[in-house]
C-alpha cells in the first residue's frame, strides 16, 4: 500500500509542482470478495479494516500486536476498526477472548460461520469517542470561529452602510448569520470592535454606531 502511494505521489508532484498531497485515510473505502461456508460475500469496507482483512489472506490466527505491527495502523484507529469486524453487528472476525472491548493480547481469526442475509455487507466504522477535553476544544474552536464570522458581518455591514442603529445592525448581523447567536454576544462583539476602533458609538446618539475608515 505504502509503495503505491509513493508512487502515485511521485507521479502527482511531478505534474503538479509546489502543491502538496495529503492521504485522507479515513476516507478510502473498498469492495472485498470473501469466502464463507454459506458461500461469497462482498464486503464494503474501510481502507483500515481493508488492511486488516487481507492479512487472513496470509494467515489464520493474528494477535492484536501483530496486526499492529503488519499494518501500522495507529493503536487507537487500530482498536476501534478490529471492534468493528469481531464486536459489531456483522462480525467477520472471531475475537479471543470474547468482549465488545479489543484489549492487549486479544487473538483475532476469521469467522468462517459468518452469515448473513445480504450478498453485500457494509461494515461500518466505529466512530471515536471524544473525551471531556476533546469535547471542551472542540467547543472552543466552534466558539473561537463563531466570534470571527460575527466579527466579520458586522464589518462588512457597517463599512457598507457607514451608520446605522443597533437594532438594524442586529438585525442585519441575524440575517446573514446561518448559526443563532444570543443578543448578549452580539453586543460583547459590538463592543468588542468600537474598542479595536473598526466602529464607534455615536457622539450625539449611543444608539447608534458608525463606521471608522
Amino acid at each position: 500500500m505504502v509503495r503505491l502511494q509513493e508512487i502515485f505521489k511521485t507521479f502527482y508532484l511531478g505534474k503538479h509542482s509546489g502543491r502538496k498531497l495529503q492521504w485522507q485515510s479515513t476516507l478510502g473505502h473498498c469492495v472485498l470478495k470473501a469466502e464463507f461456508k454459506e458461500g461469497r460475500k462482498e464486503l464494503q469496507v474501510s481502507l483500515f479494516q481493508t488492511l486488516v482483512l487481507l492479512m487472513f489472506n496470509e494467515g489464520e490466527e493474528f494477535s492484536l500486536e501483530e496486526i499492529k505491527l503488519a499494518t501500522g495502523i495507529e493503536d487507537s484507529e487500530l482498536r476501534r476498526t478490529l471492534q468493528s469486524l469481531a464486536c459489531g453487528k456483522a462480525r467477520v472476525l472471531t475475537k479471543i477472548p470474547k468482549s465488545k472491548e479489543v484489549e492487549d493480547g486479544d487473538k483475532f481469526s476469521c469467522n468462517d460461520d459468518f452469515k448473513h442475509k445480504l450478498f453485500r455487507i457494509k461494515i461500518n466504522q466505529i466512530q471515536m469517542k471524544e473525551t471531556v477535553e476533546e469535547q471542551a476544544s472542540t467547543t472552543e474552536r466552534v466558539f473561537q470561529d463563531r466570534q470571527y464570522q460575527i466579527d466579520a458581518a458586522i464589518v462588512r455591514i457597517m463599512k457598507m452602510r457607514k451608520t446605522l442603529s443597533h437594532n438594524l445592525l442586529v438585525s442585519e448581523v441575524y440575517n446573514q448569520l446561518k448559526f443563532p447567536v444570543k443578543p448578549a454576544d452580539l453586543k460583547k462583539r459590538i463592543e468588542s470592535l468600537i474598542d479595536r476602533d473598526y466602529m464607534e458609538r455615536d457622539k450625539e446618539n449611543s444608539n447608534q454606531y458608525n463606521y471608522v475608515a
